[in-house]
């Protein structure tokens, strides 16, 4: 697959997660490098991945520290979490790089994910201090992001993608880029 039609092909899928099938070592650590080769802000490379395999773990975390809406996650084989910590990177005027320099970290694990047939969907609504508790992150990291990485509940990405693709909306180009300054039409 190439980026561009990974770019268009990635939906979030959570609600479409083989609970049965594992995904193989070597796909999360390519998900994994594809984070790691990810810009930022002076190479500071501030993400810090944990990496879930344990079922009962999973299961616990996705209970205690998730919001609601994020349950259904306790299917997933592989959770990956993002953190970061603040002063391992830069903070200009009042502005947190962690977050973005994270941030592009984990669209490119998406990307990657996507490019190997496999479901995520990056999760926020997490309670960072039970989450903290359970995965003995120290006070001073950040939690980020959460994806499940998992085997689509269909036969192929492609599948499970589909009815999520036709339902995507997105914002046109005149609505979101201006010429030259703010409000132009581009």
């Amino acid at each position: 697959m190439e980026t561009l039609e990974a770019i268009g092909k990635r939906v979030s899928l959570k609600n479409r997660i083989s609970p049965t099938r594992e995904v193989e070592q070597e796909k999360i650590i390519k998900i994994l490098d594809a984070a790691r080769l990810a810009p930022s802000a002076k190479n500071t490379q501030p993400w810090r991945f944990i990496v879930l395999r344990n079922k009962q773990l999973i299961k616990t975390l996705v209970s205690e520290a998730f919001s609601e809406g994020n349950h259904v996650m306790s299917e997933a084989p592989v959770i990956i979490i993002a953190c970061a910590k603040p002063g391992d990177d830069i903070i200009r005027d009042g502005k947190e790089y962690y977050l973005y320099d994270v941030g592009m970290a984990v669209e490119n694990m998406l990307l990657a994910a996507t490019d190997l047939g496999l479901v995520t969907h990056p999760a926020t609504g997490v309670n960072e201090d039970e989450l903290k508790r359970i995965l003995d992150i120290p006070d001073e990291v950040r939690f980020v992001v959460a994806t499940p990485v998992a085997y689509p509940s269909k036969d192929s990405y492609e599948e499970a993608a589909q009815e999520r693709l036709t339902e995507r909306t997105r914002k046109g180009l005149q609505e979101v880029v201006y010429m030259n300054s703010w409000g132009k039409p581009f």
